[in-house]
């Protein structure tokens, strides 16, 4: 019998259905990817790109407005109002982010060790979070309104002031009043956020540390920093980021008053679009666009050079 040789079968044909099967799911990944593209090239980056450009013009509304180059921004920084922005917005995310991350880390590290009631205390934590920011800070103002506020009843009873405290127009009292009311609006999320990384710290660590005789303060410092690091650098960026775009705690406690005390980027960018000057109102909000490209640029080489 003259044995068969099976046909041979080229590289050719061994690799082509392959290949078809891979153009195949390269195809169907970019249809199921165009729809979110299209999304954010509408939602996102369109309106991004436009805002940028009608800072470039003179735009009002029912006008569209001509290109005058870096007008906009010079006469922003001649302002007087512009400056005060700029130290307002220093001062109110310097103060409110540095509380917020004492503050936060403490009571994160107390929920995170073996204590009475933990769980309830993990919820109510939330409550000032989860509260809407109209009710918080409509709250926070009447909390500090001189005729029937709570801190001024307080103050009176304890002898401490003789008559009424007017705190959101005292220019020397506002910045502190909003930088309060911010903190306790926004401090629940750092809470929340440092005791998720806390939760995943390894206890060997703390273990052979405390066998080494480190102190307290030393494993806080070479054990639980280093480890959640990462957590504390990206929630610092998200909430300097929020907390330099809130609008609603300046609007309804002060409305950038007294006398500009209290302005900041959101509140001038509002009265720009109240006063139909477009061109003018987005050259304030992309005013900020260079200190968080530089903020972002900072946090993800400190994030890459520890990975």
């Amino acid at each position: 019998m003259t044995e068969q040789v099976a046909p041979s079968i080229g590289r050719g044909q061994t690799t082509r259905p392959r290949m078809r099967m891979s153009q195949s799911d390269a195809i169907m990944g970019y249809l199921l990817v165009a729809p979110i593209v299209i999304c954010l090239l509408i939602l996102v980056v369109y309106p991004f790109v436009f805002a940028i450009w009608i800072s470039f013009t003179d735009r009002m509304i029912g006008q569209p407005g001509n290109f005058v180059g870096l007008q906009n921004y010079f006469y922003l920084m001649g302002q007087s109002n512009f400056q005060a922005t700029i130290r307002n917005t220093i001062v109110l995310v310097g103060s409110v982010q540095t509380l917020k991350l004492v503050l936060g880390m403490g009571i994160a590290l107390l929920l995170n060790q073996q204590i009475r009631g933990r769980q309830l205390w993990r919820g109510l934590i939330l409550l000032p979070w989860a509260m809407p920011a109209f009710v918080a800070f409509i709250t926070w103002k009447l909390l500090f309104a001189p005729q029937g506020g709570a801190f001024n009843y307080i103050l009176i009873e304890l002898g401490w002031v003789q008559s009424h405290v007017d705190f959101l127009s005292t220019k020397a009292l506002a910045m502190p009043s909003v930088i309060v009311a911010s903190f306790w609006r926004g401090f629940p999320f750092w809470v929340i956020a440092f005791l998720a990384a806390l939760q995943n710290v390894s206890q060997e660590l703390y273990e052979a540390a405390a066998i080494d005789g480190a102190s307290a303060w030393q494993r806080f410092r070479h054990v639980t920093m280093p480890s959640i690091r990462h957590v504390v650098l990206v929630v610092v960026l998200l909430s300097t980021i929020w907390t330099t775009n809130s609008f609603e705690a300046i609007w309804l406690m002060t409305q950038g008053g007294p006398s500009d005390a209290t302005m900041t980027f959101p509140v001038l960018a509002y009265f720009g679009m109240q006063s139909l000057r477009i061109g003018e109102a987005s050259a304030v909000s992309v005013s900020m666009l260079p200190v968080f490209a530089i903020l972002v640029f900072i946090v993800a080489k400190m994030l890459q050079k520890e990975d």
